[in-house]
């Protein structure tokens, strides 16, 4: 990203950006585990674990194909899935790994915006596939040198949304005190999340579909008051829609089994009848109508939820390219996918007005613009 010049803003664009204080994106990184494993093989062991065990199996296992994917990685090698697992087993090995794919994902974003741990001035650790107490940005101290005064934010319990909107929060953190640097981490390992115990619909789609992986971006601010910005992605507004009525959309059941997932299959249709008009509210209160956005930056959470997306954006079928290549390469990874999205989209030089977006329990819509500027 540093390559890139530095952007002019103007007319409705530049009042969604305008808050006082300008927060650029510094660096973004991204990581996966070790273990990498096709659709293929996937599918093979799920048909191995569950196949004898439930009927509704064979009904199901279209899903695989479906789900268009190719690759997926895990923190665990595929033969500890064949067999039960529980709670405390599951958050023993989320404490190990996820703390390893945090700081591989941070030690990256740090190296590339040049600067040392000691040098920020806050953390926001994101992650809603597991839970440990001291939180991941405490333990990411011990390991990478942070200040001892540095400001914390753990944030649990987004799930999908939890990359986008923990990404506001740091932006938020930012803008507060003009100077400050936030490093932002987001890991999610949902293949813990895989039931061994659970012969359900949900489960097995489960298996077809998610995967374990990282984000972590380093943000800085400085005065807004008429000095151009240094950097060619500058952060601009965000907000949220939480739809009345739906905590049963999207979620975990907890257990002493561990965490079993929750999500309905109408998930499509609700992108289909209320994402648009509630993405209409949040551009209309930044000044911005649907014209004004030059790229969309999507959590894809699967094939038909990008179809829906890409009829509401008005895209012709498939023109989410970034979001498709991201879920064949890698899955969907809950929180972190969005940001291994908008790498893929800096990466092709995409430039103007950028719309981040995910969905997640809630029911929630989570947006945040930004303004990347041309090369």
């Amino acid at each position: 990203m540093q390559n890139l010049l530095a952007p002019s803003w103007c007319g409705s664009r530049k009042r969604a950006l305008d808050h006082g204080v300008t927060v650029s994106l510094d660096a973004l990184a991204t990581a996966v585990p070790p273990h990498r494993h096709s659709q293929d093989q996937v599918q093979q062991l799920a048909r191995d674990v569950f196949a004898q065990r439930t009927p509704i199996f064979d009904a199901l296992e279209p899903v695989y194909a479906n789900a268009q994917i190719g690759f997926r990685h895990t923190c665990q090698p595929l033969d500890w899935f064949t067999r039960p697992a529980d709670f405390g087993e599951k958050t023993r090995a989320y404490a190990r790994h996820a703390l390893a794919l945090a700081e591989d994902a941070a030690e990256k974003a740090l190296t590339e915006a040049g600067l040392r741990a000691d040098q920020i001035d806050a953390v926001v650790s994101v992650s809603s596939t597991g839970i440990a107490t001291p939180s991941l940005e405490a333990r990411l101290a011990n390991r990478l040198g942070f200040r001892a005064d540095m400001r914390r934010l753990p944030i649990f319990g987004l799930g999908c949304a939890g990359g986008v909107l923990g990404l506001s929060r740091a932006v938020a953190l930012a803008r507060e005190r003009p100077g400050t640097r936030v490093l932002l981490v987001v890991v999610e390992l949902c293949s813990l999340a895989f039931r061994f115990d659970r012969l359900t619909k949900s489960n097995l789609v489960a298996t077809a579909i998610f995967s374990d992986g990282a984000a972590a971006a380093v943000l800085s601010s400085g005065s807004g008051s008429g000095s151009a910005p240094t950097a060619a992605v500058r952060l601009g507004g965000s907000g949220e829609h939480l739809w009345p009525d739906t905590l049963n959309v999207m979620g975990w059941d907890v257990d002493a089994g561990g965490f079993d997932v929750i999500f309905h299959r109408k998930i499509p249709e609700l992108v289909q009848t209320d994402y648009g008009p509630a993405l209409e509210q949040f551009l209309a209160g930044k000044n911005l109508t649907h014209g004004d956005i030059d790229a969309f930056c999507s959590h894809p959470g699967g094939p038909k939820v990008l179809d829906e997306l890409e009829r509401v954006y008005g895209l012709d079928p498939g023109g989410m390219v970034a979001e498709r290549k991201v879920l064949h390469d890698f899955g969907n990874m809950s929180a972190p996918t969005a940001f291994f999205v908008l790498s893929e989209l800096l990466a092709s030089g995409t430039h103007g007005t950028v719309l981040m977006s995910a969905l997640g329990p809630g029911f929630t819509a989570a947006f945040q613009l930004l303004h990347v500027a041309a090369a």
